[in-house]
């Protein structure tokens, strides 16, 4: 009798624990499920928004559905809706150019007009503004400062408000998260295309929280009549593994989550002697330089116990990469260096480490390793970097601010 009792009780209690476990995991299973982009919300739910009017759209290969239809596409079979223009930016409308590569394009058969705004001009001309009624931006972004989307995202504002012309943000997730803010704030002496606001480098919003804090913060001359078709059911700790929305590569060299995690911090490497990946399939996982002693260097920076990230030594050959890499440093030359491993994503401090990197990379190669002071200042945001020592504050001083423009908890 005794052994039954025991039994049932020891039944009871797991019933009292597991179902409440259960219940979590289904429940979290389920929300994520229903993750819906802008242009998913937008597709069901907002067309009244864009109905009879002429658009021109901002958008290049990351604008799917969730069925993983084309923005542009839905746009164009819509009968209620004119599509005059599709404006693209840096790496194009496919994602098919390099870095730094301009683009333009002649007439494509069966699509509107397409207008590159990384060629001849970086801001919509009012010239091609003439007949359009509102303008959509759908780009994924990756959550840093210096990816260029985000500066055309202040240009097309600036140009909307200019023209009289509404502009619609429809949001997409951060794929890093919204929770963890880092690095410098950018001062204004170092504007430039790869750093056009006044936020750190990881700066913890998406897309839509940002073109809402630039027109609250008049981040430009003139601010637009702005609305943001919000995402449905996302929250900021969530990852972009941790939601139904497939990844697409935004550009060339971000072509996993694992990148886009590295990205903040290790693209400062763009501003040194050193290779940083590029010409590899792993850009910013791995960097290094023919004049590098891999096994010094893996010991040095796993010796600094930097949190959530490791290293392990590697060698390779940078080499010209069609659509990722034209003349990459050291092209052809064995680079040794080390590639990193990140061990836990939430704990891992993308900027802190890229400076580690770059601080241990002082010290060890003093006559080698050369950083490019100018370039810095346009990444770093700040005058000189070897000489910032406050991490904490320029990142809650941001979080304040920037919490009045959340649209997620």
């Amino acid at each position: 009798m005794k052994s039954i009792i025991l039994i049932a009780f020891i039944i009871i209690g797991c019933s009292q624990n597991l179902p409440v476990q259960t219940e979590i995991l289904n429940s979290k299973k389920n929300y994520i499920k229903n993750i819906q982009s802008g242009l998913d919300v937008l597709l069901s739910e907002k067309m009244e928004l864009i109905k009879g009017k002429t658009i021109g759209l901002v958008t290049n290969n990351s604008g799917l559905d969730n069925k993983g239809i084309p923005n542009y596409k839905q746009l164009m079979n819509h009968k209620d809706v004119n599509l005059k223009v599709i404006f693209s930016p840096e790496h194009g409308l496919f994602g098919e150019a390099a870095d730094g590569e301009k683009v333009s394009y002649d007439q494509i058969k069966s699509f509107p007009k397409v207008i590159s705004l990384y060629g001849e001009n970086r801001k919509p001309t009012i010239e091609q503004l003439s007949g359009i009624d509102l303008i959509v931006y759908d780009i994924q972004d990756i959550g840093a400062r210096f990816y260029t989307y985000i500066s055309t995202l202040g240009l097309v504002m600036e140009a909307a408000a200019e023209a009289n012309i509404k502009v619609i943000v429809l949001d997409r997730p951060n794929p890093i998260s919204g929770i963890k803010v880092e690095g410098p704030i950018l001062e204004i002496q170092n504007q430039s295309f790869v750093g056009y606001y006044p936020i750190p480098i990881r700066y913890g919003l998406t897309i839509g929280e940002l073109a809402i804090m630039i027109n609250g913060e008049n981040w430009i001359d003139k601010t637009p009549n702005l609305e943001v078709v919000p995402l449905k059911n996302w929250e900021r700790s969530f990852w972009l593994d941790e939601t139904n929305i497939n990844w697409v590569k935004p550009s060339p060299n971000i072509p996993n989550l694992d990148i886009a995690t590295i990205y903040p911090g290790m693209c400062l490497l763009e501003a040194t002697n050193m290779n940083e990946g590029r010409g590899t399939n792993k850009p910013f996982k791995r960097f290094g330089a023919p004049w590098v002693n891999k096994k010094i260097l893996n010991e040095s920076l796993n010796a600094l116990d930097l949190p959530g990230v490791s290293f392990i030594p590697v060698s390779y050959i940078p080499s010209d990469i069609p659509g990722m890499a034209n003349n990459p440093k050291f092209k052809n030359k064995v680079c040794h260096g080390v590639e990193i491993v990140i061990d836990d994503r939430n704990n891992y401090n993308s900027v802190y480490t890229g400076f580690k990197v770059l601080m241990t990379l002082k010290k060890l190669y003093p006559n080698d390793f050369k950083i490019n002071s100018k370039r810095m200042k346009k990444l770093w945001g700040k005058d000189n970097i070897e000489e910032f020592k406050d991490w904490a504050t320029p990142s809650n001083h941001f979080s304040t601010i920037s919490k009045k423009y959340h649209l997620y908890e």
